[in-house]
């Protein structure tokens, strides 16, 4: 069959211009040549020779589409490799500005025609964005009041009573130890002199990094943090409505029981070690592990009220940190250490010394109020005036003010709120004040 195509092509030659039957006849024939040659090949594998000629046509493209190529023999057999080339680094990860088409399974089903419903209107609100919709507002913080367990508190106490300088636990009964006080009751420790909890309060305006005040305040006697110091005294809602920017340290000392005992106060330094762990609690509680060190050189407030007054005393004389001690207030508390108050108030001429009395003890009050006068020192009698650096001030309040009640009512309603109120106003005291007093706030 192929050796005829010559003849043919000759017979084309020999008849250029055919005319009727036969040339209709020899053009069905010249159609037909090709498709005669195609089905030769049905049935049969490729010859070698087909093969070759094949491969060295490939050869010759890929010579001609990629001129660079440094080994053009690659190409001279026909290999998978040649047919099927590896995947390039491009093609399987994009640039960076490329990407790939990302298709759902939605995008292979059948398209329905679904009749969309309205979605709700909803207020647009934009996180992510540069400039959001509706802006963002970070939650106000809410004050922090919390029991805390330090090994620097109180008690439990296991040294000497520095009055008698005998045991503190000076009584026992099997494996009970316990405490007989000076009116010859006793205390046993696992239920009066166990508690080595502190309340701390941390108003939500306070800034560490604005100056501020620590605030110790020692409860009186029979007492615990939660009923009396938190919800009958409200003394951190005092220091809140204050609107200064203090956080508090209250102690537990003897727990519900008639007694003043200072347990870990009493020793030298006792104070100091107290303040230094609180430093590091106080950081944890805000957030901010740095301020440890703003905490632990923060000036420091003492408050005492009834009882609270050996605690207060000892800590004046022997708790190490005198010098960061802003101020004292007293609230019906002079019952006794009056030589140890007098030493802190005439070496401390920077802070101030404010003591409210009730008939209880007036006579000691008095009797401070004379020693100090002989030492040249100015007192006044009332708290009318601003609390300036050295101010020394007495008030004695009337017969319609009770004892029980005097932590919110001495000279005036929430007595410590308004001592913070009249220091901030002072800044040679550092403390700022920096949010608004509550007029509204009441205290029972």
């Amino acid at each position: 069959m192929v050796g005829a195509v010559p003849n043919v092509r000759a017979d084309i030659r020999a008849y250029r211009t055919p005319s009727g039957a036969r040339g209709r006849a020899l053009r069905i024939g010249l159609a037909l040549v090709p498709l005669s040659l195609t089905l030769v090949q049905c049935g049969r594998a490729p010859s070698p020779a087909a093969l070759a000629a094949s491969s060295q046509a490939n050869v010759q493209v890929v010579g001609k589409t990629n001129p660079q190529a440094t080994n053009p023999q690659v190409a001279s057999s026909d290999t998978f490799e040649d047919r099927f080339s590896a995947p390039q680094f491009k093609e399987r990860f994009p640039s960076a500005s490329e990407s790939f088409l990302q298709r759902q399974m939605s995008d292979f089903s059948p398209k329905r025609a679904v009749q969309q419903q309205p979605a709700p209107e909803q207020a647009p609100y934009k996180v992510a964005s540069l400039e959001p919709q509706v802006p963002f507002k970070r939650p106000a913080r809410e004050d922090l009041t919390t029991l805390v367990s330090m090994k620097s508190s109180a008690f439990p106490y296991f040294g000497n009573n520095p009055a008698s300088d005998a045991p503190f636990l000076n009584i026992s009964k099997g494996d009970r130890r316990g405490h007989r006080s000076y009116s010859g009751r006793v205390f046993w420790q696992d239920e009066t002199y166990n508690d080595s909890r502190v309340l701390v309060h941390v108003p939500e305006h306070f800034d560490v990094r604005k100056p501020g005040v620590i605030v110790v305040f020692f409860h009186g006697n029979g007492a615990t943090l939660e009923r009396d110091v938190r919800d009958r005294q409200l003394v951190p809602k005092q220091i809140t409505d204050s609107g200064a920017n203090v956080v508090l340290l209250a102690p537990q000392m003897a727990v519900d029981a008639a007694d003043s005992s200072a347990g870990k106060f009493w020793q030298p330094g006792g104070l100091k070690r107290f303040m230094e762990e609180s430093a590091n609690h106080l950081a944890r509680l805000t957030g901010d592990p740095d301020s440890a060190r703003a905490f632990a050189n923060m000036p420091i407030v003492i408050v005492g009220y009834s009882g609270g007054f050996l605690p207060t005393a000892w800590s004046l004389e022997v708790g190490g940190v005198s010098d960061r001690v802003r101020g004292v207030v007293l609230l019906d508390a002079v019952y006794g250490e009056l030589d140890k108050f007098a030493s802190w108030i005439e070496s401390h001429r920077t802070g101030f010394f404010v003591s409210s009395y009730t008939h209880y003890t007036a006579r000691r009050d008095r009797e401070l109020m004379s020693a100090l006068r002989r030492k040249g020192i100015g007192v006044s009698e009332d708290m009318d005036g601003p609390l300036r650096p050295g101010s020394v001030v007495f008030v004695e309040t009337g017969d319609g003010i009770t004892h029980r009640d005097y932590v919110t009512r001495a000279w005036t309603r929430d007595p410590l709120k308004d001592v913070l109120v009249k220091m901030s106003a002072t800044p040679s005291l550092a403390l700022t004040r920096v949010a608004s007093t509550n007029p509204s706030a009441s205290s029972r």
